[in-house]
């Protein structure tokens, strides 16, 4: 176990604990579940607050028809309820059968098949985005609308800073979002309830008119079958975010599904209750809408506006209106990282969107959907209306996939009711099926043909990612490398100069005392005289200093030919040495010493190759000669593997470690989860390592403290150096490693900055089997 630190907070990360919070611990993750009353405006935001559009974008659509095509508006409003209720009363059981979420992904996949599924993932993942963008850009209309010469001209601005408001909201985690947005959301209920109650009841001595009375709607198209379609596709907006409370059962309190169907029942009886009184009231009070009055006089607020006769009443109406219409995007902040990382443990997205940040949430996730709803935004320029084309064909795709499977699973399982619930579900499947035909021809050329388009390309995505995971698995599965092999490794060291670095490089080749050592001058060819001179005096042990032939001209190409020029055995390794001297963030180093970057990072793909970087910091000057002086000579070297799992590329590592003779030699597995302990502990003796393995909690799953704490357990002593080795899967295709080493990026940039610490890379190249099995 590490012993117990504190590193010293950087800026950065001072800031980063203002925004976001202090860590929480794996093991508050249970406190971070939802009651009833927190969960409602979490999950049920988005539903709610699409009643604040979703009337004004069937009326948009009716108006184009004259006045009279208005009267349509109840009859449809009461269809799209049915339609809710339908909805509703299926997914209840879906969360009851699936109590563990997914929602349609899980359900569609389960048993409909995997592509299904993909389709239903990827639909309902296109739905989240658009249900950021469509929310924010919705309650930034309904703030323009206050002061619309000043303020819409400003919306796409005005817009991605309340997106990056609800990222930040939501980063800090579950509880603290839900909390901070359940004043807005109860807020919005009670007010359209009051606005409802009092304008149905002035309503009885006489409805008043709505300022838009005798607004002149010019007929541009004929009332036909397909205009009503789309008016319907239209209304049907107030289904968004039905699925999300499916999708999130894990986030409520026990009993979860039982917990996620009573808060579907209420989501459900509030958001018909709001859309037909909203639709009622909008027709008793004559309201009229157009695209051009739009912005500035929304239907919602024309009602609030006409019942409190624009006093304090429809000040705060609008006010909790924009609240809940900018907050309503928290629910698609819930589910698109929860979705996300069940799709990532399934291995169809990349494995980063698994990670849970400081605050228990899926942080990539979060990051990830702020960035694409922001882009969607500026693209469209923060134009409801616009935006609106492309909404519901993913949802009502997913409504329809995710009620076929569950027909199948009762059919399949003839569990308890399985009839009455195939019914149920059956009804589901064929209207949620009849409003995507529907909405899919009604809204294509309006734009609803680029998710169409996204939907297969986003599924084509999963299954790439899906592909090479697999096809990476099945070669780490083979074990084909003996843990009880043994290697030697020569070393050549590439010495450009003579500073710190050069000086801290030797040391190290002291420490380890390679047996085979190639030294090589790489800086300009008319110093090499002196060079070599300089180097006798300095290291008269390590060997003669030799010139690399065009190494000034182009260095990784000169140091590419002599790699390849040697001839290794079977169980050889050829270690390159790279001293540097280090300034400023990781950053800055790659883009100062851009040529030992490029150098390093092509060496990588070398087979039998492996790059081990010397760094010198300015800090170390005090401890270290200065050029000239013979350097200090640590008497311990020790090793350390820092390792993710139990496999070939692990076990490479420790064969060149072994190579290294060091005095004591550790493998090193972080836990961010305590349940994968008891996994690697049995698989490190199933192979038969010989290297001991110690484990080092992380609870708050950042791996800096605990990894720091044990290297310093060695350094603190003053003669010992410590050489980090990583074990590196090289995939075929450049393109691919962003799906792997993230974990040994972030050590390298963060031990790259330690005093004493070597930092060595092993790469694995799944292409070239260099080291046979023995």
């Amino acid at each position: 176990m590490a012993t117990e630190m504190r590193t010293r907070p950087t800026p950065g990360g001072f800031v980063k604990r203002l925004l976001v919070g202090r860590a929480l611990a794996t093991h508050k993750l249970e406190h971070q579940l939802l009651p009833k009353t927190l969960a409602l405006p979490v999950f049920a935001s988005d539903p709610m607050s699409s009643n604040a559009y979703a009337t004004e974008e069937m009326m948009l659509v009716l108006v184009t028809a004259g006045a009279a095509a208005l009267a349509l508006r109840l009859p449809l409003a009461l269809a799209i309820a049915l339609l809710l209720v339908i909805v509703v009363t299926s997914y209840r059981q879906t969360v009851r059968a699936y109590p563990r979420g997914g929602g349609s992904y899980i359900v569609a996949r389960e048993n409909l098949g995997t592509v299904p599924g993909l389709v239903a993932a990827a639909a309902i993942l296109t739905d989240y985005v658009l249900t950021v963008a469509v929310s924010i850009t919705a309650g930034t209309t309904a703030i323009a609308s206050v002061r619309a010469e000043t303020l819409v001209p400003l919306r796409v601005p005005i817009a991605v800073g309340l997106v990056a408001f609800v990222t930040l909201a939501n980063l800090r985690g579950v509880k603290e979002a839900s909390t901070l947005f359940a004043v807005p959301t109860y807020g919005f209920v009670v007010m359209v309830g009051i606005t409802l109650a009092t304008g149905f009841a002035r309503c009885l001595g006489g409805c008043p008119l709505a300022e838009t009375a005798d607004l002149p709607l010019p007929v541009e198209h004929s009332l036909s079958l397909f205009l009503i379609a789309r008016a319907f596709s239209s209304g049907a907006t107030a289904l968004t975010g039905v699925e999300a409370i499916a999708d999130g059962v894990q986030a409520f309190r026990r009993p979860q599904s039982r917990n996620a169907a009573t808060t579907l029942a209420i989501m459900g009886a509030i958001t018909v209750t709001m859309f037909l009184g909203i639709t009622t009231l909008s027709q008793l009070l004559h309201v009229r809408i157009t695209e051009e009055i739009a912005p500035e006089a929304p239907v919602l607020g024309q009602i609030g506006r006409t019942v409190f006769d624009g006093g304090l009443g429809y000040l705060l109406l609008q006010v909790f209106t924009a609240g809940i219409l900018i907050l309503a995007a928290n629910t698609a902040f819930q589910d698109f990282p929860r979705l996300s990382s069940i799709l990532a443990r399934d291995r169809f997205m990349p494995s980063q969107f698994r990670n849970r940040g400081d605050r228990l949430v899926f942080s990539n996730g979060v990051i990830v959907l702020a960035t694409l709803a922001a882009l969607l935004i500026w693209a469209f320029d923060a134009n409801l209306t616009r935006l609106i084309q492309l909404y519901v064909v993913g949802v009502f795709t997913a409504f329809t996939l995710s009620q076929s499977g569950m027909v199948r699973r009762w059919l399949r399982l003839r569990e308890a009711r399985w009839v009455r619930g195939a019914v149920i579900n059956g009804i589901g499947a064929l209207t949620t099926g009849v409003v995507l035909v529907i909405v899919t021809i009604t809204k294509f050329a309006l734009g609803a043909w680029i998710v169409i388009v996204a939907m297969p390309i986003i599924v084509g995505f999963f299954l790439a990612v899906h592909h090479h995971y697999a096809r990476i698995d099945r070669a780490l599965a083979v074990g084909r490398l003996s843990p009880q092999a043994t290697a030697r490794t020569r070393f050549l060291v590439l010495i450009p100069g003579f500073d710190e670095a050069t000086t801290e490089a030797i040391a190290y080749l002291r420490a380890i005392r390679p047996e085979e050592l190639e030294v090589l001058w790489v800086g300009p060819p008319e110093g090499y005289e002196a060079a070599r001179q300089a180097w006798r005096e300095r290291a008269p042990r390590l060997g003669e200093l030799q010139l690399l032939e065009g190494a000034d001209r182009h260095l990784v190409r000169a140091v590419r030919r002599r790699v390849r020029e040697r001839r290794l055995a079977p169980d050889e390794f050829l270690t390159i040495v790279i001293p540097e001297k280090v300034r400023g963030t990781a950053l800055w180093q790659a883009l100062r010493g851009r040529a030992s970057f490029l150098l390093k990072a092509a060496m990588l793909f070398e087979p039998t190759v492996v790059v081990t970087d010397v760094a010198f910091l300015p800090a170390e000057a005090g401890a270290t000669p200065v050029a000239g002086e013979r350097p200090l000579e640590p008497e311990r070297n020790v090793v350390l593997i820092p390792i993710s799992a139990v496999h070939d590329p692990t076990v490479r590592a420790i064969t060149y470690a072994k190579a290294l003779k060091p005095a004591q030699i550790e493998a090193l597995y972080i836990a961010t989860d305590p349940e994968e302990q008891t996994d690697i502990v049995a698989r490190w003796h199933e192979r038969g390592i010989d290297v001991p393995l110690v484990l080092l909690e992380a609870p708050f799953r950042d791996i800096t403290e605990p990894l720091l704490a044990e290297i310093r357990r060695f350094t603190s002593r003053g003669d010992t150096i410590v050489t980090v080795v990583l074990p590196e899967l090289i995939p075929r295709h450049w393109w691919e490693n962003v799906l792997h080493n993230q974990t040994g990026l972030f050590i390298k940039r963060l031990l790259l900055l330690e005093p004493r610490v070597v930092l060595t890379s092993v790469p694995y190249h799944l292409r070239h089997p260099e080291v046979p099995e023995r």
